[in-house]
Order: structure tokens, then C-alpha cells, then sequence
């Protein structure tokens, strides 16, 4: 069972600091220490509530991932790989989406608190709050079944887009996952974090004031996106 997901912000040594500095102050949380070998891991700390954003410095590439908080995490590798996952062993294990969406598990540690909204001076509050799936079309419904059978949450059609899916989470969950259908047929799942917002405009605008000021802003805020939803729903 899922207890808690966390995002991975996965960015290259040469965007890495600016997008670090981006996203903290769009989350206006702190960094912790940086952890692994060579410093490439570290969490943004949240004001109050559970940490579920981290941050990966990576050799190439860059995009989202996610970690799975689990109860038992040989009982969850085995029903992603009934699910048709592809799994690589490691510390923490990966299980690969059959679209190519990793996953890491790791034991819950009690995380259950999500953060509150981000008040703006304004009073506008904003939140990151979803992780979508960018998914390649031929592969969408393989993809939404997986992503269900692994989760164990309801698979629901968006009201909004045909081409949206979306799993009901658990009420302390703090991200919600999107499943959204590409128009093309190649290549493999990517993923982007989404921010909740009730007033889109105004945060757009701080995203861009904040980009201006850091190197590097195409890498960093290419990757989010800012949905018109209310931020404590």
C-alpha cells in the first residue's frame, strides 16, 4: 500500500543550482543537507507538514520522477512486476512503468501531514500538487491500467480533457498523478509537476519574475506547469 509519493526534480549539473534556488523559492521551503556521494540528493523542506519534493542533480537529461512510501516493499515490487513492470534492483529498487515511468520504493517512514498552500503578500495561494505523466498515445491505456493495478487507486475520467486520466488519491496524499495522452507514438513516459492555483495569472507571473532571475530559468521552469484548480481541494 502507497502511504506517501514523493516528486523527484531530476536536473543536470549545469541547471542543477538555479533550479534548485527556483524551486525553493516557488515552494518557499529550505534545503536540507545534501546527501549521497557527491552531494546530489537533498529535500525541500517544507514550512510545516511532510517533505514530498526532492531534488537529483543527474548526468544527462533531467525531468520528474517519483518515490513510492510503501508498508512491505517486496509486496509492492511484486505486483508492479504483475503489472508489467520492469524492475531494476538498486538502493532503492526502480520499478519501470511498461512506458518507461520510474518509480522508486522505499519504506514509509510515517510521512501523512501535506503541507499547506503558499500565501502569497496578495493573498493568492498556490501549491504544488500534481505530478503528470506525459504519455506516448499507442501506450495511454497500457499505461493508465498500470499505474491503477500498482496503486490500488480508482481510475477516473478528466471532465475537462479527453485526453486526461487521472487516479482518485488517498485524502493525505500529497500529489495527485495525472495520466495525459501525447499526441505522438515514440519514445518513452516523461513527467512534469503541477501547481494549483486560484489566481493562474499572478503565479505565472511570479514563476517568470523568479526565471529572470536565475541561470538557466528555461531548464527550470519548463517543467511545471500552473492548472486553474483550487489549491486546497
Amino acid at each position: 500500500m502507497i502511504r506517501w509519493l514523493t516528486g523527484f526534480i531530476d536536473r543536470p549539473n549545469d541547471s542543477f543550482d538555479s533550479a534548485v534556488a527556483f524551486w525553493m523559492a516557488i515552494t518557499q521551503s529550505t534545503l536540507s543537507t545534501r546527501r549521497g556521494s557527491e552531494g546530489e540528493f537533498a529535500t525541500l523542506l517544507p514550512a510545516d507538514g511532510d517533505a514530498f519534493l526532492r531534488v537529483q542533480r543527474v548526468k544527462e537529461g533531467g525531468g520528474c520522477h517519483l518515490d513510492a512510501h510503501v508498508d512491505d516493499v517486496d509486496e509492492f515490487i511484486g505486483r508492479a512486476a504483475e503489472a508489467g513492470a520492469e524492475i531494476h534492483a538498486g538502493a532503492p529498487v526502480t520499478v519501470r512503468s511498461p512506458s518507461g515511468f520510474d518509480c522508486c520504493v522505499v519504506e514509509h517512514h510515517g510521512e501523512s501531514a501535506r503541507p499547506k498552500p503558499v500565501l502569497l503578500p496578495t493573498g493568492t495561494m498556490h501549491l504544488v500538487d500534481q505530478l503528470s505523466i506525459d504519455i506516448p498515445g499507442d501506450r495511454f491505456d497500457d499505461e493508465c491500467r498500470y499505474w491503477a493495478a500498482i496503486t490500488g487507486w480508482e481510475l477516473r475520467r478528466s471532465a475537462v480533457r479527453d485526453e486526461y486520466r487521472y487516479l482518485e488519491r488517498p485524502a493525505e496524499m500529497p500529489l495527485r498523478l495525472l495520466l495525459q495522452r501525447r499526441d505522438d507514438q515514440d519514445g518513452c513516459a516523461r513527467g512534469h509537476l503541477d501547481l494549483a492555483a486560484d489566481d493562474v495569472t499572478e503565479v505565472v507571473g511570479l514563476h517568470r519574475s523568479l526565471a529572470r532571475g536565475f541561470t538557466a530559468s528555461s531548464s527550470t521552469g519548463r517543467r511545471c506547469s500552473t492548472q486553474p484548480a483550487s489549491p486546497t481541494a
